[in-house]
């Protein structure tokens, strides 16, 4: 396969190359290649595979289940842009061992999948034989393990360090839920007993302070622990990302941070919307003049990725469950499918980055920070052939029917999108193409990761 006359977005630059593709990898670059079977990407851009970082697939909180299964959820991701996925697998039983939910989520995954996967570990408790098992999972491609500071299996400040040093002895990396949880869960009663249980006071109750003041604990942790690598998932607030920068200016090296398009795109106006309890995430959506400050954040170069944290539960189950009370609806918010076109709309159509930047925050940086590099992640010479066609003279209206995720609505809905994706190529083998999906169910492979590379 050749794809011929596009804008090739490489890792440094933008060139007007042929792709030459064989056996699933990139096998040249180059002018006036030839093959019998050509794709024609004149005036569209050719851009590395999305690597999504942060999924709930086949999440159960105990109460409600969300709607993507493995199956569901990479069709609408692959549909999206994104050839590849890390998982956070949902809790499994009190005391189980570390390996309890990667092996459930490799039988959940497995012939299912339709794009290439990996998983992180979660972290519920801490003694001697997590410890130990961190070591073993690592050697089976497993290099990122996440801890809460909330919810009801979060980890404590000693628990903290104990994970951060073995993550510093063993080169792997640790992902974190910042939130302080004591103000969290007192905000929360405070509300729901003077009767303000609306969507507006999920919000309220999750100020922005209680999301930066643990992303700051959490670094200062991590200092201690010996610069140890940390990421921040679903940073929303710019609060918190001058925690962090002030820590890199103090010489820590070992701080990543990701967003989501969420916190780029909406606030808390929605909030006040009819439908409002569709927007019930955590950490919640911010004030707008918030969007804009994060997009310079991400301009700066401060922000290493955008992820999705894809969590799709029904509007109608949110309904069901919560109804007027934001306390009883589960928290979490699709957007698998729309994270490509969405951040290429609006960072690169918008003038706010640059498609290098772009392709460095959805593809290239989760691949280096996330052990994938440079197998996916890139497009040169030798990696996997993860490629996705968007063509920026094509603009469409975001509605709920266009979409393949599993769940009854969309949080874009009625939202511009200045671009659209042409082809999806998974592996050498075209499986989106206009907006349908052509691929095999089972075809996605399990990824086993090296260790994060953290100079980028």
């Amino acid at each position: 396969m050749i794809i011929k006359n596009g804008l090739v977005v490489l890792e440094d630059s933008v060139r007007q190359t042929d792709v030459r593709i064989e056996s699933g990898l990139i096998a040249e670059l180059g002018e006036n290649l030839s093959d019998d079977d050509v794709i024609d990407a004149a005036g569209r851009y050719v851009l590395p595979g999305g690597i999504d970082v942060h999924t709930h697939f086949c999440l159960d909180v105990g109460f409600a289940v969300a709607q993507d299964d493995f199956y569901t959820g990479t069709v609408a991701a692959a549909c999206g842009g994104t050839t590849t996925v890390v998982d956070h697998p949902g809790f499994g039983p009190a005391g189980c061992g570390l390996d309890h939910q990667i092996k459930l989520y490799h039988t959940l995954a497995q012939g299912n999948a339709v794009i290439d996967y990996g998983f992180h570990g979660v972290v519920q408790h801490v003694d001697g034989d997590v410890l130990k098992m961190m070591e073993t999972l690592a050697d089976e491609g497993i290099t990122s393990f996440k801890i809460y500071m909330t919810y009801g299996f979060m980890v404590s400040d000693e628990d903290i360090y104990h994970i951060l040093r073995r993550a510093k002895e063993l080169g792997v990396m640790i992902a974190v839920h910042p939130e302080n949880d004591g103000l969290v869960n007192t905000r929360r009663r405070e509300l729901s007993e003077s009767g303000c249980t609306a969507p507006k006071y999920h919000a309220i109750s999750r100020p922005e302070e209680c999301e930066a003041e643990a992303v700051n604990r959490v670094i200062q942790i991590s200092a201690v622990a010996d610069d140890a690598p940390l990421y921040i998932v679903h940073l929303s607030n710019h609060l918190g990302m001058q925690y962090i920068k002030l820590a890199k200016q103090n010489g820590l090296k070992n701080v990543f941070v990701e967003t989501c398009p969420q916190y780029l795109m909406l606030d808390d106006s929605y909030y006040e919307r009819e439908d409002g309890l569709k927007y019930v995430l955590s950490p919640p959506l911010r004030r707008k003049d918030n969007t804009a400050l994060l997009w310079e954040d991400i301009r700066q170069g401060d922000i290493d990725t955008v992820a999705t944290d894809h969590c799709p539960f029904d509007y109608t189950l949110k309904q069901k469950l919560g109804g007027a009370d934001f306390t009883k609806c589960p928290n979490g918010m699709p957007g698998v499918e729309l994270r490509f076109p969405l951040m290429f709309s609006e960072g690169v159509m918008k003038q706010r980055i640059s498609p290098v930047e772009f392709a460095r925050l959805c593809s290239l940086n989760p691949a280096k920070l996330f052990g994938m590099y440079p197998q996916k992640g890139v497009i040169r010479p030798g990696s996997d052939a993860d490629i996705v066609i968007m063509d920026p003279g094509r603009p469409y209206t975001v509605t709920h029917n266009r979409l393949h995720e599993n769940v009854d609505h969309t949080p874009y809905e009625g939202m511009r999108v200045e671009c659209d994706i042409d082809c999806v190529i998974s592996r050498g083998d075209l499986i989106v193409k206009n907006n349908e999906f052509i691929g095999q169910k089972g075809r996605g492979q399990f990824i086993k990761r090296g260790k994060p590379l953290l100079d980028k």
